[in-house]
């Protein structure tokens, strides 16, 4: 089954990932894509930035687009793992490997085997 794990930050998440030192945080993302890329359950990975982000919305057949990646939440998206495993659980664990996991939230979800946009 394939699971999106789909990595949530803020500021606080930030500074706090600034302590470790980025190439420790790097190296941590590194080495979980090496042994799932090993492993066989490596689809896709890729980190997120804000830089030039906007916001769609569609109000009384109007397009607005503004600057920002904010929807109204506290945390932004700030990358995502696309893994193939064999249970929710090894999904969690890999989710568990993160190192954003400890200081703010990552969503873990199942992909429709049945989804395609073709």
């Amino acid at each position: 089954m394939k699971y999106m794990l789909l990595i949530y930050g803020n500021q606080e998440t930030w500074d706090a990932l600034s302590e470790l030192g980025l190439d420790n945080v790097m190296a941590t993302h590194q080495q979980l894509s090496e042994d799932l890329t090993a492993a066989g359950e490596m689809i896709d990975t890729m980190g997120l930035t804000v830089e030039g982000a906007q916001v769609l919305r569609i109000q009384d057949g109007q397009i607005l687009v503004t600057d920002g990646p904010f929807s109204e939440s506290k945390e932004v998206l700030a990358g995502y793992y696309l893994v193939d495993c064999a249970s929710p659980e090894r999904a969690a664990e890999i989710a568990a490997r993160l190192p954003e996991a400890p200081y703010s939230p990552i969503e873990i979800r199942p992909v429709p085997k049945d989804w395609s946009p073709r």
